[in-house]
C-alpha cells in the first residue's frame, strides 16, 4: 500500500464530518434552536443569535475550506478525476460551490448589519437581517441535505 493511500481514509472522514458539522448544525439550528427561541422576547431571541452565529459560523468557514479540500483530494487522487467519479460527485460539487457561495455572501452581508444592527439595539432592523439569514439557511440546509442524498446514494444511480 503506498503511503498517499493511508491518507484515503483520513480525507474521507475529514470531508464527511466537516458536511456533518455544516449540515447538522444548520438543522439544529433551524429544527431546534430557532421553534426554541420563538418563545423568548424579540430583544432576547436577537442576542441569543447573535452569540450563536459567531461560534456555528467559525465551524462552518473550517467547513468551507476543510470539505473542498477533501473533495478534491478524493476526486483526483482517489477517483484520477471527474470523468471517473461518477455523476454524484459533480452534483456534490456543483450544489457545494453554490453552499459555499451563499455562506459567503450571508457571513458579509446579512450577518454583518444583524451584528451592527443588534449592537445598535436596532432590533427590528435586525429581525429584518435575522429574517434573510434563516431563508439562506433554508436554502443552504435542503442543498446540504440534497448533497447528502447524492453522496450516500450517488454510487447507486447506475
Amino acid at each position: 500500500m503506498d503511503t498517499i493511500e493511508y491518507l484515503f481514509p483520513v480525507v474521507s472522514t475529514v470531508h464527511t464530518l466537516a458536511a456533518v458539522v455544516w449540515v447538522g448544525g444548520m438543522f439544529f439550528a433551524h429544527m431546534a434552536l430557532r421553534p426554541s427561541l420563538m418563545l423568548e422576547e424579540p430583544q432576547v431571541r436577537l442576542r441569543v443569535w447573535r452569540e450563536v452565529f459567531p461560534r456555528f459560523f467559525a465551524w462552518v468557514w473550517l467547513c468551507v475550506i476543510a470539505i473542498p479540500a477533501t473533495g478534491y483530494a478524493m476526486v483526483f487522487v482517489d477517483f484520477g478525476g471527474f470523468a471517473a467519479a461518477g455523476r454524484h460527485v459533480e452534483v456534490m460539487h456543483i450544489l457545494g460551490w453554490v453552499m459555499v457561495f451563499l455562506f459567503i455572501f450571508l457571513f458579509v452581508r446579512p450577518f454583518a448589519n444583524f451584528k451592527v444592527a443588534v449592537a445598535a439595539e436596532d432590533f427590528p432592523t435586525a429581525a429584518k437581517h435575522l429574517a434573510a439569514i434563516r431563508r439562506i439557511v433554508t436554502t443552504n440546509l435542503i442543498l446540504g441535505i440534497l448533497v447528502t442524498i447524492a453522496g450516500v446514494s450517488g454510487r447507486f444511480w447506475g
